[in-house]
Formats: structure tokens, sequence, C-alpha cells
């Protein structure tokens, strides 16, 4: 005679992943072969226990996440994205914005020391300028578009008139 694999009754409406041993009254997981506590033996057979499991399992979308080991449901992700602009303004922390410029200057600085290296007077002359003109590059955009950009003149013009 064939044995059934599905379990012959799971209460599905429980919510609960644990229960209390008969045995020693302890709280242990539900569909474990045996209590955790005293060993004693919750369910006929692994199958039977691992069936009401997805029995139990399937009853509900909320329960998937559920491992048969559990005792209790696991909490719902949390979202723990953190917009770190919005919170230091709030604070009243001022953050410069994100800049390539500080790259674009070691760059050419890079380019700089290779020319300090005793190589060919004309290697170490284009090295030397390149390097140059990458770091005037840098230098330019951070302190005079990016400055501009990020603070810009608050105060009207004077049209001519000082004032003492």
């Amino acid at each position: 005679m064939a044995v059934a694999q599905k379990p012959r009754y799971v209460d599905l409406a429980n919510p609960s992943l644990s229960v209390e041993c008969p045995n020693c009254g302890l709280r242990t997981a539900r569909f474990v072969d045996h209590c955790r506590n005293c060993g004693y033996k919750l369910w006929p057979s692994s199958e039977m226990a691992s069936a009401a499991f997805k029995a139990w399992r399937d009853a509900d979308p909320s329960r998937a996440a559920a491992s048969r080991f559990d005792l209790d449901l696991p909490p719902p992700p949390i979202d723990d994205t953190v917009d770190f602009a919005e919170r230091a303004h709030t604070l009243g922390i001022h953050l410069f914005p994100n800049s390539n410029y500080p790259f674009i200057i070691c760059v050419g600085m890079f380019f700089l020391g290779l020319a300090a290296i005793p190589f060919s007077a004309p290697a170490r002359i284009t090295m030397a300028v390149i390097g140059g003109l990458i770091f005037l590059y840098g230098v330019v955009g951070w302190v005079l578009v990016e400055d501009v950009r990020m603070y810009p003149s608050d105060s009207p013009p004077t049209q001519g008139e000082v004032h003492h």
C-alpha cells in the first residue's frame, strides 16, 4: 500500500510558525520533525512535515519568505534608502556637489611628475606641456566653472554707485 505524501490536516488559518511542544511545553518550530528542546517527535515523517509546510506556505502569499525552521514570520523588508543631500540640508550641513575636476587635476599632476623623470628633452617638454594644460584645465574648471555655478553672485549690480 502506498504511503500518502500529502498532510492529512494542516491548520492553514493559523499564521504562527511555532507551537508548544506537547511533551515539554516549550515553544518550538511547527514544521520540523522533532521538538528542538526535548526531541519529541512532532510529525510522523520529514516528508509529511515538509508537505504540511508547503501547503501552509502556499495558502497565503505573505508567507512566501518563511522557512519551515523559523519560529516567526520574517519581517517585511525595510526601505533604508537615505537621501543624504536632503538630510544634510535639513540639518544645515553644506555638501559640495560631485565633481570630476579633482581627478583631472591629479592626471595633470601625474604628467607633470613624469616630466621630472630624466627622459630625453623632447619627451620631458611634451609631458610637461600636456600635464600643465590638463592641470590648468582642471583648476580653471573647478574654481571658475563649478564655483560660479555653486555660489552665484547674490549682490545686486550697483550701476556705478558705491556706498560707503
